[in-house]
């Protein structure tokens, strides 16, 4: 096997697909890149049995072969090359030379007969559609906040799409905050699955500048993400998600308008004091006709007490996370705010109706927060 690349782009794709390669596994071969060359495509593959990162280098020459290198090692190396060196890449008896210029190295590879086989979406039966990456962007950053790392409770670690009247949902709760976009309109297949809210990180964190556009596939127990020169394929979350519209409340009883950049400095400075208390908690109240504060207290250092004015028609007080609400305020992309809370209990659930948040003026994105007893 024999390639010969660009420092540059080698660099960029072993740092794109070593990520998910980890020393902290019991087999040895998932802390490696699987390098293969076949008709002059290749490809760099790293997989942690429940995902796998494959992308496809352009080079400027090739011999077909395989093999796998400790993934690290050899990001690290090809990392400190100079970014316009011609970088070859050779392979014999399992020995892997890198020279570029006036420097070279030899490590030590693995044949590719123990790497484990990728999974494969069934085209046929592939729910496919695609969207920009700056849509897809934005809707993941708004949901992801709100995913569970608690894996006694394996389906709030994923973010679960639906389809509803043909518009896909993407929605993501860990029990104390639900956050709810409207992804995609016109949407003709039905579609129910959780994916892992790690799975979405990766696909963030592999967008870049120039990338336009995602296709998304799904199959019974996969799903695929192809960006560009990037396919990410994972295991769907094989559990059942809660139905979220049944914490979603239906009306308030309190509802204001606010700045988003003022109700963040606000709650920014009551979680200085709410820090160093017992919990993170923070006390938001409503005064009529014109008065939302939002207060804090530290039996250590002191108290705050922050106040927006606007147009309030009733008195009301809920205490929440101050850690949720700017976790919310933070992803949210409007100028202006609605907030709307209750101090009543909801009739169905039989629990404090929570604080809900959404941008003036659409109804695209809305974020829950669970109210907390002080």
């Amino acid at each position: 096997m024999e390639i010969e690349v660009l420092a540059e782009k080698l660099s960029k794709a072993l740092n794109n697909v070593s990520r998910i390669a980890t020393s902290k596994v019991t087999l040895p071969v998932l802390n490696n890149v699987l390098i293969k060359v076949k008709n002059k495509q290749v490809s760099l593959v790293t997989t942690n049995l429940d995902m796998a990162i494959i992308d496809f280098l352009p080079v400027s020459s090739s011999k077909d072969g395989v093999i796998t290198v400790p993934a690290k090692l050899l990001a690290d190396f090809v990392s400190v090359l100079p970014k316009e060196t011609k970088t070859n890449i050779s392979v014999k008896d399992n020995k892997v030379t890198i020279k570029a210029d006036k420097y070279s190295s030899t490590i030590n590879g693995t044949p590719a007969d123990d790497f484990p086989e990728l999974p494969e979406i069934d085209e046929k039966k592939a729910v496919v559609f695609k969207m920009s990456t700056e849509e897809f962007k934005k809707g993941m950053e708004q949901v992801v906040v709100a995913s569970s790392n608690d894996f006694n409770r394996p389906a709030l670690t994923g973010i679960h799409f639906y389809t509803n009247n043909k518009v896909l949902y993407t929605v993501a709760t860990d029990g104390y905050r639900v956050a709810k976009k409207k992804l995609v309109k016109n949407v003709q297949s039905e579609i129910k699955v959780t994916i892992p809210a790690v799975t979405i990180q990766e696909v963030l964190r592999s967008i870049n500048d120039e990338m336009e556009e995602i296709e998304i596939s799904f199959n019974e127990d996969l799903v695929r993400f192809r960006l560009g020169e990037i396919e990410i394929v994972s295991k769907l979350i094989d559990a059942e998600y809660p139905n979220i519209d049944n914490f979603i409340p239906k009306e308030s009883n309190i509802e204001l308008e606010a700045s988003r950049e003022e109700l963040v400095r606000i709650t920014k400075l009551a979680s200085l004091f709410a820090r160093h208390g017992a919990n993170d908690v923070i006390t938001c109240e409503t005064k009529t006709p014109n008065t939302f504060s939002i207060h804090s207290i530290a039996n250590e250092f002191g108290e705050n007490d922050s106040i927006i004015e606007t147009k309030v028609e009733k008195d009301g007080k809920i205490s929440i996370t101050s850690k949720y609400l700017l976790d919310a305020l933070n992803v949210m992309d409007g100028e202006d705010i609605i907030i709307g809370f209750s101090e009543s209990v909801d009739k169905i659930t039989n629990m404090a109706v929570p604080m809900i948040l959404k941008n003036k003026g659409s109804d695209d994105y809305i974020h829950i927060l669970m109210p907390v007893s002080i």
